[in-house]
Formats: C-alpha cells, sequence, structure tokens
C-alpha cells in the first residue's frame, strides 16, 4: 500500500494538470468577458467505489490525496454553460471516456486504465531519455485531456470535421504543447505508442485483425505519428528528434497540421477560458525533477 500511494501522490498531483482550462491560452487575452452565459467553476467530482478488490487500494488512495479536487480545481477556468461531472470508477477495462449519463455531461476515467499505466512504465529511464514519471504522467496527461476534448466538443458546440477521436486526439496533444514542460510531457505521452510499434517490429509474424482496422479510434501507429507531427510542427528545433520518426511526405506538413489545429482551438475554445484563474498554470512545474543518471564505470 506504502508503495502505491507513494506512486499514487506523483500520479496524482499530475493527473489534476489536466490544464485544458489554462493551456494553450495563458498568454492570451480574450476577446470578450461575456461567454455564450457559461460560468467557471462549474466542475463536479465523484469517486465511485470499485467492486473488484484489486483496485480498492487505487480507489483510497485517490480520495486520500484529493486526485479529483485538483482536477476540479485546474478545469475551474471554462466558462461552462452547464456542469461537467468528473469520475473515477471500475469500467471493466482499460478505459476513459466522455459520454452523458442522464443528460449529465460526465468524463469517466477508469481505475484500470490508472492501473495498467502504474504497472507498464519503463524501469529504468529509457536511452532516450524518458523517465518513468515522465512516461506516466503524459499518458495520464494526454488520455485525460482526450476525453475533455469530447467533452469541450459536446459542451461548446463545437464543429467537428472529420473523425472526432482524431479531433480529440489532436485536442489533447494541442493543448500540452502549451505547457512549459511540452518536451518531456509529449514524449512521455508517445512512449507507449513507440513501445508498442517496437513489440510489434519484433514480432513481424504477428497479424492485426482486419476488423482493428475499422475502430473508431485511430491504430497505435497513426496516433503516435498524429502526436509527433503536431509536436514537431509546433516548434521543429524544440522537437527535432521527433522528425527521425516521420517520412519525409508527412514531415513537410506537419506545421500546416499544428496551425489548423491551432486556429480552430483559438477560434471555437478561446473565448471560454477564465483567464484570471487560468494565470500560472501552464508555466507551473508539474514533473519531478528526473533522477541524475549513474556515471558510466571507465
Amino acid at each position: 500500500m506504502s508503495c502505491l500511494r507513494s506512486k499514487m501522490i506523483r500520479l496524482i498531483a499530475i493527473a489534476a494538470t489536466i490544464g485544458v482550462t489554462a493551456a494553450g491560452f495563458a498568454h492570451a487575452q480574450p476577446q470578450s468577458s461575456v461567454t455564450r452565459g457559461g460560468q467557471p467553476n462549474r466542475v463536479v467530482i465523484e469517486y465511485v467505489k470499485p467492486q473488484n478488490g484489486d483496485l480498492q487500494d487505487l480507489y483510497e488512495a485517490l480520495k486520500a490525496y484529493g486526485a479529483l479536487e485538483k482536477i476540479k480545481k485546474i478545469l475551474s477556468p471554462m466558462r461552462l454553460p452547464e456542469e461537467l461531472k468528473v469520475r473515477t470508477m471500475e469500467c471493466g477495462k482499460v478505459n476513459a471516456l466522455y459520454r452523458r449519463e442522464d443528460s449529465e455531461p460526465t468524463v469517466t476515467i477508469c481505475y484500470e486504465l490508472l492501473k495498467h499505466i502504474l504497472e507498464s512504465l519503463p524501469k529504468d529511464t529509457t536511452p532516450e531519455g524518458i523517465t518513468a514519471d515522465d512516461a506516466k504522467v503524459g499518458q495520464v496527461l494526454w488520455f485525460t485531456l482526450h476525453e475533455a476534448g469530447h467533452a469541450t466538443f459536446d459542451l461548446f458546440d463545437v464543429p467537428i470535421f472529420g473523425n472526432e477521436e482524431d479531433a480529440a486526439d489532436n485536442f489533447a496533444t494541442y493543448v500540452m504543447l502549451q505547457f512549459a514542460e511540452a518536451r518531456r510531457l509529449i514524449r512521455g505521452a508517445a512512449w507507449a505508442w513507440s513501445e508498442y510499434m517496437r513489440d510489434y517490429q519484433r514480432n513481424p509474424v504477428v497479424r492485426v485483425r482486419l476488423t482493428g482496422f475499422a475502430d473508431n479510434h485511430g491504430l497505435p501507429q497513426e496516433r503516435f505519428y498524429n502526436l509527433a507531427c503536431l509536436a514537431f510542427g509546433s516548434n521543429p528545433k524544440q522537437f527535432a528528434d521527433l522528425e527521425t520518426y516521420l517520412p519525409e511526405t508527412r514531415a513537410q506538413y506537419c506545421a500546416r497540421e499544428y496551425f489548423t489545429v491551432a486556429n480552430a482551438f483559438h477560434k471555437e475554445i478561446r473565448p471560454h477560458i477564465d483567464y484570471e484563474l487560468a494565470k500560472g498554470v501552464t508555466e507551473a512545474n508539474w514533473l519531478p525533477d528526473p533522477a541524475p543518471r549513474p556515471e558510466t564505470q571507465k
């Protein structure tokens, strides 16, 4: 239990950084103080007790450290037209989702997803310099922001051109790119996808079911390249190492892809941000300092 809580202290502090409300706009000025009747501080939270005993410690740790209270505080600057519920619950599978429950907008973060993330982190800092904290924080933040993207599209009736899952991926990636620690967060989020692809390359005889291509979520390979392209397009110098993953035919359009997402975000979401509440969120330090690497033996 103590080991789990130690992990969850860091997880909770960062999971709360689903700073959709502040990311991207802390440096911008609102066009108007009146925004379609929306109000800040309209997030409600709920910890749903799991039936599975294996998830009990995780549930208790989340409550003890006020995970959802932190999430509520981070989301508070969003001027919402109605209340948004954010809850943790047992889902029976590794997942996170957004939908209306009895007409109430609800973001659900599954205990199984948090448990899976904790159990599948790199044991040591990777050769690329990605720490376990980077991978944990980046994944939790990115998946949560993905669902917050769905909620935002619904609550503000945002027009979606194309696949909404792709749009929610872009929403999550764009928001993360606004944080001062964007490089570590993005690389941490991308780590799980890159590991999936590495396993696939190691096992060329593994066959992917044809039905997998019909899923409304993009394939892991697609989601990895979309994330990498947006990051590279936002700042080719800062994310220069990601260019090595991108074919030239894709890399040359990444700046345009980022501009398209940024333009849509500014036009549709920016007016709903309470800037006084959002100040300082994107410049805060949410990641623990990486442990120094041991010196190489001579």
